[in-house]
């Protein structure tokens, strides 16, 4: 898996939010505000949010704040949403059809160019706008467009095979919704392993401790 320049974990997965809620301030035509302010917003500290930014090189003025628009596009090119990457996905299940349609893969900097499934039935079918192709296609198609994201709908058994595939295709990023922990032993290779059950058992932790104060 490739490093992230030295840069933390959980400051990387604070920017998709900074990057949503400055979203949400420019629908409001905020054109400037405060770290304080910010950080009332996102429930995070004034001090967080600027050792954050102050990671990818600073953007405020003092005594003036943050421009919005300018931080908002800024953020962007952190994340990378105008890099417009090419992007596939694998499982045309009822998870896969859910994300193809829910997802705006094209707001995050991902293009989608493909969906495949081991599924003859689902040949040919649409989803999300695009015909379904049958992986049996995977290899010719991946040498055309040269997708470089995969999004994984498969099944637990088949996902690291899978992912061995894809990367001698020249994939080098995978989204992983599999209930297989991907940790491929590829320098260019970068990973993100989603699991919505432990989301869940995140939420009834929770709920537990909510539960447990209330009867004490």
């Amino acid at each position: 898996m490739s490093k992230n320049h030295g840069i933390s974990e959980a400051v990387i997965k604070r920017l998709p939010r900074y990057y949503r809620f400055l979203g949400e301030l420019l629908k409001q035509n905020i054109e400037r505000i405060s770290s304080r302010s910010l950080a009332g917003k996102m429930k995070l500290t004034a001090s967080q949010i600027r050792q954050d930014l102050n990671c990818f090189g600073g953007f405020g003025q003092q005594g003036y704040g943050y421009n919005v628009s300018e931080l908002h596009r800024e953020i962007g090119k952190i994340l990378g949403v105008d890099k417009m990457f090419p992007t596939i996905l694998l499982g045309a299940g009822n998870l896969g059809k859910a994300i193809a349609a829910s997802i705006n893969f094209s707001a995050r900097g991902c293009n989608l160019i493909g969906i495949f499934d081991i599924d003859r039935e689902l040949t040919g079918k649409v989803l999300a706008g695009m015909n379904i192709y049958h992986t049996d296609e995977l290899e010719s198609f991946c040498k055309q467009y040269k997708p470089t994201v995969a999004v994984l709908c498969t099944p637990k058994a088949t996902t690291q095979a899978t992912v061995e595939q894809l990367h001698n295709f020249g994939v080098t990023a995978f989204w992983n919704f599999s209930h297989y922990d991907l940790t491929p032993d590829y320098d260019n290779a970068v990973v993100e392993n989603v699991h919505l059950g432990d989301s869940l058992q995140t939420l009834t932790y929770k709920m537990n401790v909510l539960s447990e104060k209330e009867n004490i």
